[in-house]
């Protein structure tokens, strides 16, 4: 009966290991890195998505860079 309090009690501490380490967080050696991964795990609200592509659609269009123009490409 020892034996198996003993193996339930080495469950128990490496389960409260893993769930610390989950919690403690990741680290990040650049702040765009965090910033990735909060995208990730973020989802955009749809009236914040909708106003964003209505933003985008108004903006206007790109203009061919200089050197595109010069050489005709």
């Amino acid at each position: 009966m020892k034996q198996k309090h003993k193996l339930a009690s080495e469950e128990q501490q490496q389960v409260s290991e893993t769930q610390t380490q989950k919690t403690v967080g990741a680290e990040f050696a650049t702040p765009e890195e965090l910033l990735r991964h909060d995208a990730a795990q973020t989802e955009v609200p749809p009236t914040v998505a909708k106003r964003l592509d209505e933003s985008l659609q108004n903006e206007p269009k790109r203009t061919r860079s200089l050197w595109r123009r010069l050489t005709g490409r």
